[in-house]
């Protein structure tokens, strides 16, 4: 691959396009090598490089570029500042390094700062606090491959301090203002913007006052920011102009190639929701009528193939074709959560279930995880658990007895106090909806609002037994009764789409097992 510098296209941004069009991302990896992230033992200048090092090789593929934290390495003095320049020299040709320092002088003291950033260190650019105005900025321009992000308007609680005062008499904030001057110094497509994807307001505010400039916008995960508000708000017409930074919701995950890559296709499928809405309404409507089965879906499906809790028809001499539901329908697939039986098996239960509800739309607001007995309880604590672990949403979790106990605190509940909250219920699968709507009236009787339900699979078929067939689904009933959105990792038409694939790829091999599952939703399904 050809070096950074040399990519087509002379300014720096013009590159960031270039490698965003190459792995189809707009994820910015972060490495952020604290004493929390290196562990015991760990904690000095060779352990943040290893840090870095393995998250760097676990992401280059799906990576636009990396940002590391100057000031984690500076705290480890001269070996420290050493380490952070063999990782900026680790990230392999045609990737860029952004180095978050926040820098902001002017003068010799600005052009030192420039000389040791891209000449010493090696990055392509740097973040830069610009409050002393164009000076602190121009020693930073003077080759265009090389760029600047400018602090525009942070995801901080205090930035409305001095972030959000009103400039003159426009009307314009302070941060709109920096927007603007930094599109007019955007001379030779090589200044950019840090604007918190916490603020989508804002967001879209500096999108109109710097139509052409790049932003950063931090903020998505820990700090709560929305993917799909972030999108709406910051990307430019051809769909690009944003980049996503993330460090801790991959340096913590078990997996961070694959969190990586889960966190590339979150990206990109709000960045598709983006760009379809901005169509016209038919073809906008048009791109909802098929299914998109995400990565992480597949992944799932693949991994309830693996413990037998998903069977599929087996259409072979002697294999087992249909299954017999409770309902008497002869299903040609089967479905049983129950076989997630061991605890590495629900620890990875836990991280679909965290993607869908990242990925639900409308976006879930909750503050309570409740599991229902009993299969809910083992659920809802995996659930709980991912989400703070590899999303920083570090919300309670509750559950109930069958029985109420009759020592120590007593009462059905354990957990979380729900009075005045805001509850997800998180289940397997919803059949009749029974389940549901016994945990609602507990939820309700506590004082919690139900906010809605995640299930590992959404059957998506008409309720009723063989000769009375309703024309709604048991989740729909759930939907329609409840007021509350039910989520589902995946959902039959995601399971003939993962059939349908399989077929595409061998043809022959899974024809009679696809050929029953389309006739199997033709007649049962709805959705």
């Amino acid at each position: 691959m050809a070096s950074f510098a040399s990519q087509s296209g002379h300014g720096f941004f013009d590159k960031i396009a270039s490698r965003v069009e190459e792995v189809d991302s707009l994820l910015m990896v972060g490495l952020d090598p604290h004493a929390a992230e290196l562990g015991e033992g760990n904690n000095h200048a060779a352990g943040a490089k290893a840090f870095c090092l393995r998250i760097i090789a676990s992401t280059s593929t799906v990576a636009v570029g990396y940002k590391p934290n100057a000031a984690f390495f500076e705290a480890f003095g001269a070996e420290g500042v050493a380490a952070l320049k063999e990782v900026i020299a680790a990230v392999p040709e045609g990737i860029p390094v952004l180095l978050d320092a926040k820098r902001g002088d002017i003068g010799t003291t600005a052009a030192a700062y420039a000389s040791g950033t891209f000449e010493e260190l090696g990055a392509h650019a740097i973040t830069l606090n610009a409050y002393m105005g164009v000076d602190t900025v121009d020693p930073f321009l003077k080759d265009p491959a090389r760029g600047v992000f400018v602090l525009c308007k942070t995801s901080n609680r205090s930035s409305n301090e001095l972030q959000t005062l009103p400039v003159g008499n426009s009307g314009k904030a302070l941060f709109e203002e920096v927007a603007s001057l930094c599109q007019s110094w955007n001379k030779d497509n090589n200044v950019g913007l840090v604007v918190g994807a916490t603020d989508p307001e804002a967001l879209a505010r500096v999108r109109a006052a710097a139509p052409d400039l790049w932003i950063l916008a931090p903020g998505v995960g820990a700090q709560g920011g929305d993917l799909d508000e972030a999108c709406s708000a910051a990307l430019d017409e051809r769909g690009m102009g944003l980049l996503v930074p993330v460090s801790r919701g991959i340096s913590r995950a078990d997996d961070p190639a694959a969190e990586a890559v889960a966190l590339k296709d979150r990206i990109n499928a709000a960045r598709k929701r983006c760009t379809d809405q901005r169509k016209e309404p038919a073809a906008a409507a048009a791109s909802t009528t098929t299914t998109a089965l995400l990565p992480y879906q597949r992944e799932f499906i693949e991994f309830s193939m693996s413990h037998k809790v998903l069977k599929f028809g087996d259409f072979s001499e002697g294999g087992e074709a249909f299954f017999e539901l409770k309902s008497k329908r002869q299903s040609p697939y089967f479905f049983n959560a129950g076989l997630f039986c061991k605890g590495s098996a629900l620890a990875k239960l836990g991280k679909f279930y965290a993607e869908a509800i990242m990925n639900a739309r409308p976006r879930l607001e909750f503050d309570v995880v409740f599991g229902p007995a009993y299969k809910g309880i083992p659920l809802g604590a995996a659930v709980a658990y991912t989400l703070a672990d590899l999303h920083d949403r570090d919300i309670g979790f509750s559950y109930n007895r069958k029985e109420p106990k009759d020592h120590g605190e007593g009462g059905l509940l354990v957990g979380e106090d729900l009075k005045g909250k805001r509850v997800l219920v998180v289940d397997d699968v919803i059949t009749a909806g029974t389940a549901i709507r016994e945990a609602f009236g507990i939820l309700r009787k506590e004082g919690a609002t139900p906010a809605g339900v995640v299930i590992a699979l959404d059957r998506q078929e008409k309720t009723g037994a063989e000769s009375v067939i309703g024309t709604t689904s048991a989740v729909q009933q759930v939907e329609e009764e409840c007021g509350v959105p039910v989520v589902s990792v995946v959902g039959m038409s995601h399971l003939t789409e993962y059939m349908a694939s399989k077929e595409d790829a061998t043809p022959g091999a899974n024809a009679q097992a696809l050929e029953a599952m389309r006739a199997y939703r033709a007649k049962y399904g709805v959705g």
